[in-house]
This record gives structure tokens, sequence and C-alpha cells, in this order.
């Protein structure tokens, strides 16, 4: 266990009235407070029902106290709960009593959550967890979050570390006993142990790829020429009228963005200015926004304005649009005004593209396009069982990969064992970076700096 001199304490509950206030306390003074604020000792794991006093033995509120006592506790450490009654005054004459005790100080944001990492009660993936439960916007986000709260993630992490250990294992043998005629590799077939590596780990990083986007969400960006129902089609998908609507081509001058959710998933809506030649200097600046927007697009909806082109073709994109594009960004065209042409509400194929038939005049295709982009966006999987993940999680994992296949592809090559272990050893370290099992000290103040002060 990772001792730590200070004694920390902060407020649990939010700021404010309420019915219930609550001080959490952790660390080697705990017994020392529990002596003066409360006066005796106190059962563990037992809900107490008595006065907290001042230095000066007045009483200053009565409630429920906890004791918990290292390491079988959260953080690992000793850790005292107050529940006293909510009111501000209250809680902060008892705060300002406790602080008055040597070698206490007020938390750290998410320092309740970095001791109990640090002392091995749970691991980096948990911990980032606790933060994104807590802020999660859907009920879907919130059962993933608790997903990898309970070690879901990690589990799938320390499998593939236990099978990259074993297989490191018989490489690095085989380096230590190349000059004794000893084949260690003989018993096993070092190509298919690393494409079944390869293939969970392309597993995992699809769930966690999913994972992240029900915690961030993804950035949707509706554009095409003037006119042609942009604004329209972002009011239609919010379901309010946050875009002015008007038949004057350049209506839309600035960035317009509303959140919405399709079956749990967070996505934000972007409605930008029609892309044409700017006539005049505001305009210019609309559409250098509207590209501004576009390149941070995970997915774009190109409309265009069916009475005018009828045949949709690639060389009608506004100006080589998707070579000005600087990334591979998904698009799906949008052909609208279709209660004009009469043609159906379906998708179809335009040679890469999905075109989607749409009337947002009259409010035909919009579930069409929703439920399109529920399964483009999730590839058609299911996510009751996904784990809530980071950016951070799938750029360790991508790493991986490319570790692993490289080693494969050295290894094909001119059968290079020493090659394949450095590349098997830098793939294994870029997966304990996940769980923290090998952390840099910035990552960890980078991740805990982002949680509320009683966590």
């Amino acid at each position: 266990m990772v001792y730590i001199n200070d004694t920390i304490i902060a407020q649990a509950t939010p700021p404010g009235r309420g019915g219930v206030g609550i001080l959490r306390i952790s660390g080697p003074k705990v017994i020392e407070v529990i002596k003066i604020i409360l006066g005796k000792l106190l059962q563990p794991r037992y809900a107490n029902y008595l006065p907290f006093y001042d230095m000066d033995g007045k009483v200053l509120d009565e409630g429920i106290a906890l004791y918990f006592p290292g390491p079988n506790s959260f953080t690992g450490e000793d850790v005292l709960e107050l529940q006293g009654h909510g009111g501000p005054i209250i809680i902060d004459l008892l705060l300002k009593q406790i602080l008055n005790i040597d070698d206490i100080r007020i938390a750290n944001p998410g320092e309740f959550s970095e001791r109990a990492f640090l002392n091995a009660k749970i691991d980096l993936t948990q911990a980032e967890a606790i933060a994104d439960l807590i802020d999660a916007s859907t009920e879907q986000a919130a059962r993933s979050a608790v997903k990898s709260l309970q070690g879901v993630f990690s589990k799938q992490i320390d499998d593939i570390i236990k099978l990259l250990t074993n297989l490191r294992v018989y490489v690095e043998s085989s380096i230590d006993f190349s000059d004794s005629n000893i084949d260690v590799l003989s018993n096993i077939d070092i190509k298919s142990k690393l494409n079944d590596i390869i293939s969970r780990l392309n597993n995992i990083c699809l769930k966690a790829h999913h994972g992240s986007i029900l915690r961030e969400g993804i950035k949707i960006v509706i554009t095409g020429c003037p006119n042609v129902g942009k604004s329209s089609l972002l009011n239609a998908l919010s379901g309010r009228e946050s875009a002015i609507v008007t038949n004057i081509p350049g209506t839309t001058r600035d960035v317009l963005c509303e959140h919405i959710y399709i079956d749990g998933i967070p996505i934000h809506i972007v409605d930008t200015a029609g892309l044409r030649e700017a006539t005049n200097e505001v305009e210019k600046i609309g559409i250098k926004r509207a590209w501004d927007e576009i390149e941070k697009a995970d997915h774009i909806l190109f409309m265009f304005d069916g009475t005018i082109i009828k045949e949709f073709k690639i060389e009608n994109f506004y100006s080589g649009f998707v070579a000005k594009l600087s990334k591979y960004i998904p698009i799906t065209l949008i052909k609208n005004k279709v209660d004009i042409t009469g043609e159906p509400i379906i998708i179809k194929k335009v040679g890469h593209y999905s075109l989607i038939f749409m009337s947002t005049y009259k409010n035909k295709g919009i579930n069409l396009l929703r439920q399109y982009l529920r399964k483009s966006i999730l590839f058609n999987q299911p996510i009751e069982g996904v784990f809530l993940a980071r950016r951070r999680h799938i750029q360790a994992l991508n790493i991986s990969i490319e570790h692993l296949k490289k080693g494969y592809q050295l290894f094909l090559l001119d059968h290079s064992i020493d090659l394949l272990a450095e590349e098997l050893r830098l793939a294994q370290q870029s997966l304990s970076e996940i769980t923290g099992e090998y952390n840099s000290n910035d990552l960890l103040s980078d991740i805990f700096s982002n949680f509320c002060i009683g966590k």
C-alpha cells in the first residue's frame, strides 16, 4: 500500500442546501478526527448516529458517521464519512473544525480516486469510469460506464496481456537459448498466436470505439450548396426551430449546433453556410467557418436539391468537395425536395456513397435518416455489451495492434526473433498504459484533475 502522509477532506455532496451534506475524510489522521469530532471510537462499517462536536466540545450538528479502516476501504486508507444536515453553514463549520487538525487539507480534484488507484484498489480504467458514470448524459452511457467500473474493459485487456506475456516467454527464451541448439519455438505456432491476439484486439478496439462514441458523441456536419434545405434538416432532427429558414439562398451565415440522441448515442448536429463562391465578406467568413467544421466532422451529410439535380453523379459534388478534404470522412448524400419530384423515400447506393431521398418540408425521410445514422455509426452492432472508453484507450489499442502487425511482418520476412521480441514488448507496454500498470505522472495528473473534488 502506498502511504501518503497528508489526510484529505472534501464535501462529497453538491454545494448548496440539501437534506444531507456529506464530508469524506481519508488518511492517517482519521482516528484523531473521530476522537475529536465524535468523542468516541466507532465500530467499523456500521452506521453510527451521534452528535458532531467542535474543538470546545460544543455540538455543531448530529448525523451518521461511517468508519472504514484501511486497507478495506475505497482509497485503501482509513476513511470516515460524516453525513449531517445539508445546510452550507453547518457543513462549512464542520469542515473548518476538521481542518484545524494538523496535517489535514482539502483534497485535490479526483484525489480520493487517485489514492484508490495508487493503493491498487482500482485500475486506471475503473478510475476513469467513476468520472464517466458521474458525467453520463444518457442511460446507455451510464450502463456502459458501470461495465467499465466493474472491470469488464480491464479484464479484456488483462487477458490479452497474459497471452502476450506467454508468447514473449517463448520468443525471448528462444533468443536466450539460440547458441544451445534448443528450438524453443518448435512447439508453438507464432503466426497463429499473433493472428489470434490481433483479432481479439481488433474486436476490443471496435467496442472501445463504440464506447468512445457513447461518452463523447459523434459530430455530424450538414453541408451542401445554398438553399437546399440544410437548416430545415437541422430543425427536423433537433425537433425545434433552431435555424432560420427562408427561400433566400445564403440565409445561414454562421455555424449552428444542436445536440440530439439516437438510441442513447449523443450526436452533435452542425448546420453550416451553403458552399458557393462568396458574394460578400460576411458570406466569405461563413463559408470559411463551414469548412472548419467540415474538417472536424466525424460524418458529413452532403445535401442537394432534387429538383435541380435529377440524378446524382460524383462530379456534381461542389467544386471537387471530396478532393478538398484533408482526411477521409464518411459522407452520406441527401437528396431533398422529393415531395416535388415525386420520388419515394428510400436509401440506395451511388458508387461508394449512400443516397437518402427525403423531404424536409414534409418531414418525410427523417426517421429513415435516424435509423441509417444509428446503423452507420455503430456499424449495425449492438451496444448492450459496450464498455465506456476514451480516446487514449483507442490510441493505445491501435498502437499495440500496429506493433503486433509490424512484428508479424518482420517474422515472416526474415524470421527475425529479436525484432519480434521488441515489437511484442512495445505492444504490451501500450496495453499496460490503458489500465495504468505502465504510466507517467503527467498522464495521471491529466486524468484525475478532471474529477470532481469529492471523488
